[in-house]
């Protein structure tokens, strides 16, 4: 069955917050498919009208945006010991050169790494956490992490039910 067959199954409440949980604790640093949850969800909304996209992108948005900020307390309190220890958990994602590169793109690029790292698979991931290992002053993040939240889970969902709209 795919993702979008068995969001047909559930009332919109359990869409909502599916979405809102997955992008959330993908957002948070665990490895989710919460892009692909997110458009298969705001398909469904173009096509099913009982899921509001309007709810759906903000029910995305705060779950990006929370759980980016949960993440980035998580990586300011458990500091580099945190990554070795995911490290050895994930080397597939969050070994040694996946965080080097990462450490280098914040250091590069600050604010605007949290913010571009939402459009990018492997740095959504990482972005709250290592911004908080980084130390980056918590008012920047959530600067970038907000804009960044609310650019990419509502501009996804509008363009991904807008598409919806015209395919039909």
């Amino acid at each position: 069955m795919h993702v979008q067959e068995w969001l047909e199954t559930v009332p919109a409440v359990a869409v909502y917050a599916l979405v809102g949980l997955v992008i959330g604790l993908e957002s948070l640093g665990i490895p989710l498919p919460g892009e692909i949850i997110l458009v298969s969800a705001a398909l469904l909304s173009s096509q099913h009208a009982g899921v509001n996209p309007v709810v759906l992108g903000a029910c995305a948005t705060a779950g990006a945006i929370v759980g980016d900020s949960i993440g980035y307390a998580i990586g300011r309190k458990g500091g580099r010991p945190l990554l070795a220890w995911l490290g050895a958990k994930f080397p597939r994602h969050f070994g040694e050169a996946h965080i080097a590169t990462a450490e280098r793109s914040f250091e590069k690029w600050g604010m605007w790494a949290v913010f571009f790292g939402r459009f990018i698979a492997l740095l959504r991931i990482f972005a709250g956490p290592l911004a908080g290992v980084l130390k980056m002053p918590y008012w920047k993040f959530l600067i970038a992490n907000v804009l960044g939240g609310i650019i990419w889970a509502g501009g996804t969902t509008a363009v991904i039910y807008y598409v919806g709209v015209v395919a039909e």
